[in-house]
């Protein structure tokens, strides 16, 4: 047992550990749910669990010596919520010159979250690996397990977030400038964070 709780342990660390600003993403994607401009919540919690699954499953195969990629260039997979966002601020400028009060919404379905996930996890991979290289067979179902509760507790997490009233209203007038900037911003950072750019030059 005390093997199994100091599993389960490690687990609930390592994914709180590299998943805190996951909290940010689905706070704006639940807001942007409610204020009826973004993915519904069933696409949330689907796209949320389909990107952990593709980050923990390139973090087995990589375990096993399969690396698809290097390291510091998973950093592009940034580029994906940076064009989200300035798609969005391209489509509310449009919308703009047309007159239009309400814009297209900046991000939804399941697919675009599930991108944004994976794109946000990008360096989670580098720490899931090295784990699943020294534990058992057990213990790596274990970690699964516990990984996967730990999306469901920051699924609602991101809901009670983005489920305060006064944001959702600012977001309801306001959130086809801030959710895209806020992609923008989520964008540049991994981009900038992974030290791929200095592979570039």
């Amino acid at each position: 047992m005390a093997g199994i709780g100091g599993t389960i342990a490690r687990a609930a660390g390592m994914f709180a550990g590299t998943n805190v600003d996951d909290i940010i993403v689905l706070t704006v994607f639940f807001l942007t749910s409610r204020a009826g401009r973004g993915p519904r919540a069933w696409q949330i919690w689907a796209g949320q669990y389909l990107g952990i699954a593709v980050l923990v499953l390139v973090s087995l195969a990589a375990a096993l010596g399969l690396t698809f990629i290097p390291n510091n260039w998973g950093g592009l997979l940034g580029l994906v919520p940076f064009v989200l966002g300035v798609r969005g601020l391209v489509m509310t400028v449009r919308a703009g010159n047309r007159g239009e009060e309400r814009p297209p919404p900046t991000v939804t379905g399941l697919m675009p979250v599930a991108w944004v996930t994976i794109a946000n996890g990008a360096d989670n991979v580098s720490v899931y690996t090295p784990v699943f290289r020294t534990i058992d067979t057990g213990s790596t179902i274990v970690t699964i397990v516990v990984f996967a509760i730990g999306v469901a507790v920051w699924c609602l997490a991101g809901s009670w977030l983005g489920s305060h009233k006064k944001i959702v209203d600012v977001i309801r007038r306001y959130g086809q400038w801030i959710v895209p900037a806020v992609f923008i911003v989520i964008g540049a950072v991994i981009v900038v964070a992974s030290g791929v750019l200095a592979e570039l030059w």
